[in-house]
């Protein structure tokens, strides 16, 4: 029977929550508005769409190496650390991409957004990990898990709403601080608003964060040492670890089939959060109403990650796996329906709705309650860097890939290409799901023999 919280640790836990929601939605603030303004890049600097894609990817690449080092670093010195620090110089790159006319500029300052950008969702993870019990981890960290569909939306509603054509008019009248707005093109305006918005939120995390209940002057809220006979993998619960406890972790079988698994979901995920406003202008949708219209996807996303979560604590006894290739099969699905109607930009904006539906589950649990279950509170932060790590590939590949068919094909064609590339990796995520099934308990057999030969030799 878990013990009841005190007043003063529920108070403290909502600040967290709330505080590392919020936080890792201005992450995606500070992210996700050049997906919005690659089309206004092209018209107005002539820089060829695959170009635009290179910048993107090498955001993409150095997110992906930030992973393994800031899942180091926090498991190290702790999550406020990663999350101060991060998102305040990531708020600082988009404040420079809002002023900036040079290509050599935006990627220069992309790459290192990428980096600052990979302490999120490890810092986020290690800052709840200690404030949730572990009956509780599905639903709260699937509820919680949905903050990064909240920054799409938020990103995608103020972008979007500063690039539509009819606000030029007012834009022109309008003064801020004493300088007109008359000729700065929208697509700056969309960089800036949605920085200022993140200040906000750094403040408030600033306020609110804490890294765990000891720091609150509070009593712990998880045992971390009581949860570890049903964690797959035995790892160091101590304070802070050495770089061969890291490296001892990322070798692990579990880790790797999880990260490889997390390559086909992000690849997936980021194809349409990068290429799907653009896909839908392509077909004829203003700018505005393509911002708009991707949301769908991200919309579709929100009611499965709270689902998941209350299944895999009421139904699935922590079986996150099984519920990872349920999903996948799904995933397919979802596919084969938007390939159907591809032809028509709106019935095909619906149906990335039920794709946001089957693939927001799966990203949630990889990276987020399953990180904390398989070995630790205490190693989530390091485990969710690694996961991350891995999985981040899958971004880069979709983003020069699918640039380059852009750049190769017509239009029509491109589109349904890439439909198709995204279906066969739907069914290998699918296939890697089973593998991942078979490690996890593969894993718990071995924990369970070595117990018995420690019983026996004593």
């Amino acid at each position: 029977m878990a013990a009841t919280l005190t007043r003063e640790q529920i108070s403290w836990r909502w600040r967290i929550l709330v505080s590392t929601y919020l936080g890792y939605a201005g992450y995606y603030l500070c992210r996700k508005v050049y997906g919005l303004v690659k089309t206004s890049l092209h018209e107005q600097f002539n820089w060829e769409m695959d170009a635009i894609a290179y910048v993107w990817a090498a955001y993409l690449f150095a997110y992906m190496i930030g992973q393994f080092v800031n899942g180091f670093v926090g498991r190290k010195w702790g999550p406020r650390v990663l999350l101060l620090g991060g998102l305040g110089m990531s708020i600082l790159c988009n404040l420079v991409f809002a002023s900036s006319s040079s290509y050599s500029v935006f990627m220069s300052f992309m790459i290192l957004n990428g980096f600052m950008q990979a302490t999120g969702w490890p810092g986020s993870v290690g800052a709840v990990s200690h404030w949730i019990r572990p009956h509780e981890r599905g639903f709260l960290m699937g509820g919680w898990g949905t903050s990064y569909i909240f920054g799409n939306i938020i990103t995608k509603t103020v972008g979007s709403s500063l690039l539509q054509p009819t606000l030029a008019p007012t834009l022109a009248a309008t003064t801020l601080l004493g300088f007109s707005l008359a000729s700065v093109e929208q697509w700056r305006l969309a960089f800036f608003a949605c920085s200022m918005l993140t200040v906000v939120i750094w403040l408030l995390l600033f306020v609110w964060q804490r890294n765990k209940p000891e720091d609150a002057g509070l009593p712990p809220i998880v045992d971390v040492r009581a949860d570890e006979a049903g964690r797959a993998i035995r790892a160091s619960n101590e304070e802070h670890v050495t770089m061969r406890d890291y490296l001892r972790l990322a070798g692990d079988p579990l880790i790797v089939a999880m990260g490889l698994g997390y390559f086909f979901i992000k690849f997936l995920r980021y194809a349409l959060d990068s290429w799907l406003p653009t896909f839908l202008e392509n077909q004829g949708l203003s700018k505005a109403a393509a911002g708009y219209w991707s949301m769908g996807f991200d919309i579709g996303g929100i009611l499965p990650c709270l689902l998941i979560g209350w299944a895999l604590d009421r139904y699935f006894r922590g079986d996150w796996a099984r519920l990872c290739f349920i999903s996948a099969v799904g995933l397919i699905g979802g596919y084969i329906a938007v390939i159907t109607f591809e032809a028509n930009p709106i019935a095909a904006a619906i149906c990335f709705g039920i794709v946001g539906f089957m693939v927001y589950g799966p990203d949630t649990l990889l990276a987020g309650a399953a990180s904390v279950a398989v070995a630790g509170e205490r190693n989530g932060v390091a485990v969710a860097g690694l996961v991350n790590g891995l999985g981040s590939i899958g971004p880069i590949v979709q983003e020069l890939v699918i640039g380059k068919i852009l750049s190769n094909y017509e239009k029509t064609e491109a589109i349904h290409y890439t439909n198709l590339l995204a279906l066969g990796m739907s069914v290998v995520f699918a296939i890697m799901m089973l593998v991942t099934m078979w490690r996890v308990r593969a894993a718990h057999a071995g924990n369970r023999a070595a117990d018995a030969a420690e019983a026996a030799a004593k």
